[in-house]
């Protein structure tokens, strides 16, 4: 990929926190589960049970013990340190301060896998899990020459709230696959959405030192709030593209809205990439060879490198971001993207996949910007008289 990279660092914006009350159970939890040894914890339940907040208690909680904490966010959904879509194993080795909310980082390793739920195409989302696993395991467990806290990693796996039907047959070949040391459960109070009791993975064959833990979800922050406010998934979606895509630029342009993002985003330069520099994979959809090109315009393409896959046959390429097509050339075989990731990485980049995560609407529709991303070459222009 061949591209002149705008100018400007990196740039964040904190979401609005509150104190969290973390109930004794849960206290009680997150230190059976820290037990010394090579822990793997995995924590599961259904939708708006506090699993990101458990994960976030106990992260804290492991980091108070060992230098640094694996984190493999399996959620596509609500990722918790990634972008929607995307798989990540992570490496933490700070406190997490709000508990509240999600943190954007930088992963370790991760895959695109372009849509925010796993059941399109069950078989490679659980790949890209299983590659994440290996990926840590080989880099971050099996070569430890000691067994201490100055070498051992612990993993924490959080795993989507979807725990019924085929979200269930996932859940259960992840925990297999993985075969984690601790399991905690979720409960809420409607016991038809909670997982089964015990070691509901296993078929009912024994299992041999897991630790299984089934807390129920806390119910009010310092405030006696209630903790468990129902998410507005595309919002929170939308609320982390901007984010990162806000990366683009120096924290000195104080961006703090969405019409700011926008105008930002319509004047920066974007890189010039070459047809034939990229190749472009299509998930979850079907595009005409004659196609291929246009369907990039204005669309958000995941940035990956095909000559770094993984191990296991089959696998979607590491990815190291996104990135918006704000523009095709077919004359010229020219693509423009925008991207925050630097040139020295962007380099590498010879594959764009493109999935189901879209361009948020306001970045699009923001009055008195003429939007860079609207193709003006259209069948039929609809003038006042068309209404």
């Amino acid at each position: 990929m061949v591209a002149t990279p705008s100018k400007g660092g990196i740039g964040s914006q904190s979401p609005q926190s509150r104190e969290i009350v973390i109930p004794p159970l849960w206290a009680d939890a997150a230190e059976s589960a820290a037990a010394p040894g090579p822990v793997v914890v995995a924590i599961c339940g259904p939708k708006n049970s506090g699993k990101s907040t458990f994960s976030r208690f106990l992260l804290n909680t492991l980091l108070h013990r060992y230098k640094r904490v694996g984190y493999l966010d399996t959620d596509v959904g609500q990722p918790e340190f990634s972008l929607p879509g995307f798989i990540s194993l992570n490496i933490i080795d700070e406190i997490i301060q709000d508990l509240a909310n999600p943190t954007l980082r930088d992963p370790e390793r991760c895959f695109f896998f372009g849509d925010t739920s796993s059941k399109r195409d069950p078989e490679a989302y659980l790949n890209c899990v299983y590659n994440l696993y290996d990926y840590f395991c080989a880099n971050f467990r099996n070569n430890l020459a000691e067994n201490n806290a100055e070498s051992i990693i612990p993993l924490i796996i959080n795993t989507p709230g979807w725990v019924k039907g085929t979200g269930y047959d996932i859940l259960v070949e992840i925990l297999k696959y993985i075969s984690p040391s601790v399991v905690v459960k979720l409960q809420i109070s409607a016991q038809s959405k909670n997982l089964p009791g015990g070691m509901f993975w296993l078929d009912g064959e024994p299992g041999s030192c897991i630790n299984v833990i089934e807390i129920s979800a806390a119910q009010q922050d310092s405030l006696s709030r209630s903790v468990l406010v129902r998410k507005d998934a595309p919002v929170l979606r939308d609320q982390r593209l901007f984010e990162y895509f806000k990366r683009c630029f120096s924290k000195e342009m104080n961006i703090s809205t969405n019409k700011e993002l926008a105008f930002a985003l319509a004047s920066i330069p974007p890189y010039q990439v070459d047809f034939s520099k990229v190749k472009v994979s299509h998930l979850h959809c079907r595009v005409p060879s004659g196609e291929t090109w246009h369907s990039l315009n204005a669309t958000i393409v995941g940035l990956c490198v095909s000559s770094e896959m993984p191990a296991r046959p089959d696998s979607y390429p590491w990815c190291i971001g996104l990135g918006i097509v704000r523009g095709i050339d077919v004359s010229r075989g020219l693509l423009y993207v925008i991207t925050p990731i630097p040139i020295q990485s962007l380099q590498k980049v010879d594959l764009l996949i493109q999935g189901l995560i879209e361009i948020p609407t306001s970045l699009l529709q923001v009055k008195g910007c003429a939007s860079p991303y609207m193709s003006t070459n259209v069948l039929h222009k609809i003038s006042p008289n068309d209404s």
